[in-house]
């Protein structure tokens, strides 16, 4: 059971503990130092954090030599009673943040309601929410400028809560080397928020709230801190760490020889510190045991994190010139190629679509000019989720709320999805930049915050390969700590304080040599002559006779879609087929000459429709002043799969017979004539119907394409209508976990209270004294036990004026006197007897508040009955003495007179 705390000695504790506070961040504000040697842990929770809190608060050791910082989703309107509740639980001092708090070991800082925290060398500030209520981020926020302050010091906790906010400020420890540690989500109330940590893959230790703070201290002991970040490898170690590198290498495939040791080394010590594993000799020997450790350090040494937008200055820059700049040099259609090296999860490649496509729209190009990125990480996991192109919610605190509509799609489980157009710019892809080819002839390229891991060797040696692969004028992206090294004769900057270069004109080839990849076209000892003069292979007769075949003697035909779109011609298909006056459409029936378009329009739904071969036979197309006659066969294509659903339409032609010698008699050919007269009529009038029956068909559809327009109009209403409601509901849920965390802070206040009010009412029976409190208006409020023996009361009657109920007092200015007490503040006692013969002193007071505000009265009985019994027998008996030594008193005093009386009568006698 947990000691209750006095209240007067919690409030001198508090005082003590802001005094504290006060006096500490001036003191402990430096000149930009780093002021503190100890890890600080971000602890983030939202909806039913404060339960998890206490249990993981209340397993620190008070000595423990860490600080931690909460962050919490608060009700901004609602006055904060964190630091109190969670006081009780943990013996370290607990305090509200205030501005310029520096952090300091063995203790905890609470955010206050509506601020946002940031830390700069160790001392907290806050700040105004910049983000409206319901798209707050507080925990994203704090972790990620954490992360930047304290490096491999850092370590992110979260708890229990819903949504998703810590994700993306857990990348940022993670890749400044931190640790994360995340309650299980079957000991959550809430496992939203560890779910989404740990489904992202950035979760080291997972355990219950009570476990982690042992799991800290653990791994801390293993971890050796930046004292040793900088020192010399030792011999023992170096072989360790190649070893190292040789079973990543047979385990992925992937070579980590040429990244930087201090990266590697630092990677390595953080698994060692979660595995509890002191010698790198012995951290060797459990890679070889455990595969699975192979795949975590791989992924930890690939440091797969990144965002939308990351650094907007260099993508407001892309946006509004380097792209604008580079287009105008463009001629009027082409594709421009762009290759995001190190990708990750694909945050990067979808911000460069998403910039050229605005880029697009505030010029207002008209030249046609689209693009085509290629986006490539060694991680295959990354490029499957970049593929799906679906990210959590709290990417808005990166992705502006205009974005989010126009590029973004949101779904039922508030995840955002990329839209499709976006995500068919992009073709991703696994490659290794070191040992696979390259992309070439491209336009842009990003490679950053990836150097940085590379020895400077490598980097040197990547620049001729940048090089390489782009144009001419070609735009080179490159990250914050990035710069091109010695290869200014390569690239020039165009905005050198935000790492973006332009490609110089010269030999693409000349330093590749050096480049040890898998791509290099000639071996390093191979001759000059070999260079100059490679084999030629020997021809291939198959081939050449099938091509000449096929030329010759194969039929015309084309591949088109279902629809008629034309993919592919085969063969001279300008007897049947020319392009239509007016815009380009390269469409079957579009294109079909005269003669041809009906019936192969019917000929071809048909065989669509019913998946057959449709043939027809005889037809007659219209030629260049002549006609020709043509067999058609339409085949819909089942297989192979690469061409299932696509039409294959063959012409071929039919030769003419011989002509008919003209004879002498005119008798039949007069009839014939007349015969194909008759038939010429009536092909007319059916070519007449059959136009009047398009006009129809055309009409239709225009009106079915109006309704069309107007059905897209609504649809586009009710999206929008649902984006309202998305956003609303996003708002509902925020506030429904700020009022979860409230409702915890005040049902742990109300067990207080709870827990108070029966040490009251027990502390007050065993006075066995009557009590009856009353409010300003005489209505009962509350009453002791033994308060109903004197007046009728029952618990119904609470609430119920005191002038209502009987009492066995004999005090008709029970009322009266109450009145002139709440009126004059004066206390009134006294002594009233009970109908049944008892005695009680009746004191009436005012009732004060903490606040020192009268909210009532206290009246208070207490039984003198005996004491008045006592007061009468003493009374009777004064009275029965008095009434004797009266009769003695009057006795005495006849006795007196009589003997005077008897002494004047007696004779007096002379002296002898």
């Amino acid at each position: 059971m947990k000691k209750n705390i006095p209240r007067g000695g919690r409030k001198q504790r508090s005082s003590a503990a802001v005094r504290k506070t006060e006096s500490a961040p001036s003191a402990k504000v430096n000149d930009g130092a780093k002021n503190s040697s100890f890890p600080i842990v971000g602890i983030g929770a939202s909806a039913g954090g404060l339960e998890a809190l206490e249990q993981f608060l209340g397993q620190v050791p008070k000595e423990s030599g860490l600080g931690f910082v909460v962050v919490q989703h608060l009700d901004p309107t609602h006055k904060g009673i964190m630091v109190e509740l969670l006081q009780r639980g943990t013996t370290m001092p607990v305090h509200q943040i205030t501005d310029r708090m520096t952090v300091e070991p063995n203790h905890v800082y609470v955010i206050p309601p509506n601020k946002d925290l940031s830390i700069l060398h160790g001392v907290l500030h806050l700040l105004d929410p910049a983000a409206p209520r319901g798209l707050r981020l507080p925990i994203d926020f704090f972790f990620r400028l954490l992360a930047e302050d304290q490096h491999e010091r850092c370590m992110g906790v979260i708890l229990s809560g819903m949504g998703s906010d810590g994700t993306l400020g857990l990348r940022a420890i993670k890749e400044k080397a931190g640790a994360v540690f995340v309650q299980t989500p079957a000991s959550a109330k809430f496992d939203s928020m560890p779910r989404m940590a740990i489904d992202a893959g950035l979760a080291d230790v997972i355990a219950s709230a009570e476990e982690l703070p042992r799991k800290i201290i653990d791994y801390l002991k293993h971890v050796p801190l930046l004292a040793r970040a900088k020192h010399v490898i030792a011999d023992k170690d170096q072989s360790a760490l190649e070893k190292i590198v040789i079973l990543l290498r047979g385990q992925s495939g992937q070579d980590f020889s040429l990244y930087k040791k201090s990266t590697i080394s630092r990677r390595v010590e953080r698994r060692m510190g979660l595995h509890q594993i002191a010698k790198i000799g012995d951290y060797v020997r459990y890679l070889r045991e455990n595969p699975q450790e192979s795949d975590l350090l791989f992924k930890e040494l690939l440091i797969g994190v990144t965002s939308f937008f990351r650094d907007p200055v260099v993508w407001q820059q892309l946006r509004d010139k380097i792209i604008p700049g580079f287009l105008a040099t463009r001629s009027h259609g082409g594709v421009l190629r762009a290759w995001i090296a190190g990708c990750s999860t694909g945050e990067e490649a979808y911000s460069f679509a998403i910039v050229f496509k605005e880029a697009l729209e505030r010029i207002k190009a008209d030249k046609n000019i689209s693009l085509q990125v290629f986006a490539t990480d060694l991680d295959k996991d990354a490029i499957d989720k970049a593929r799906a192109g679906i990210y959590p919610p709290n990417i808005s605190a990166d992705v502006s709320e205009e974005r989010l509509r126009e590029f973004f799609i949101k779904e039922e489980n508030g995840n955002y999805r990329v839209r499709k157009d976006i995500r068919e710019m992009i073709i991703f892809a696994p490659q290794n930049l070191v040992m696979h080819p390259p992309f070439t002839k491209l336009d842009f390229m990003t490679c950053r915050n990836l150097l940085i891991y590379l020895d400077a060797e490598l980097q040197k040696k990547l620049m001729p390969l940048f090089h390489y692969s782009l144009n001419p004028g070609g735009i080179l992206l490159l990250g914050s700590a990035e710069t091109i090294g010695t290869a200014t004769n390569l690239f020039t900057p165009l905005e050198a304080k935000l790492r973006i270069y332009r490609r110089l004109d010269g030999s693409r080839q000349a330093n590749l040599k050096e480049f040890p990849s898998a791509f290099a076209r000639v071996p390093a000892g191979a001759t000059s002559s070999t260079q100059s003069a490679p084999a030629s292979p020997a021809p291939n007769l198959q081939a050449l006779a099938d091509q000449l075949l096929l030329q010759r003697y194969s039929p015309a035909a084309v591949l088109v879609t279902n629809e008629g779109d034309i993919l592919y011609v085969s063969g001279k298909t300008g007897k049947y087929l020319e392009p239509a006056a007016g815009k380009a459409n390269w469409n079957l029936f579009a294109m079909a000459r005269e003669g041809l378009g009906n019936a192969l329009s019917e000929a071809f739904h048909k065989a669509v429709r019913q998946k057959v071969v449709a043939t027809l036979k005889g037809v007659k197309v219209g030629t260049n002043g002549g006609t020709q006659t043509v067999d058609i066969t339409i085949q819909p294509i089942m297989s192979p799969e690469a061409l299932q659903g696509m039409v294959m339409v063959v012409f071929s032609d039919i030769a003419k017979g011989p002509v008919a010698k003209a004879s002498g008699s005119s008798g039949p050919s007069t009839i014939h004539h007349t015969r194909l007269a008759a038939m010429a009529h009536e092909l007319r009038q059916a070519h007449e119907d059959l136009q009047a029956s398009r006009d129809e068909m055309q009409t239709s559809q225009e009106e079915l394409k109006s309704t069309n327009e107007e059905l897209q109009s609504m649809n586009e209403e009710l999206q929008s209508t649902n984006e309202e409601l998305t956003t609303s509901k996003e708002e509902m849920q925020s506030m429904n976990e700020e009022l979860q965390t409230v409702n915890h802070e005040l049902q742990a206040k109300v067990d207080e209270l709870s827990r108070t009010s029966n040490d009251m009412k027990n502390l007050l029976n065993s006075t066995d004294i009557a009590t009856l409190f009353l409010d300003d208006s005489l209505l009962v409020r509350r009453f002791t036990t033994q308060t109903a023996q004197i007046i009728k009361l029952i618990p119904g009657d609470i609430g119920r004026p005191i002038t209502d109920l009987f009492s066995a007092l004999d005090y008709p200015a029970l009322a009266e006197d109450a009145h002139q007490v709440l009126k004059k503040l004066v206390a009134v006692e006294k002594h009233i007897p009970a109908r049944d013969g008892r005695w009680f002193t009746v004191r009436i007071m005012p009732y004060s508040t903490l606040e020192n505000r009268i909210d009532g009265l206290v009246i208070t009985f207490a039984d003198i009955t005996v004491a008045k019994n006592l007061e009468a027998a003493l009374r009777k008996a004064q009275s029965e003495l008095e009434t004797r030594f009266t009769k003695q008193t009057v006795e005495l005093g006849k006795t007196q007179r009589n003997l005077q009386t008897e002494i004047k009568r007696r004779p007096r006698t002379k002296p002898v």
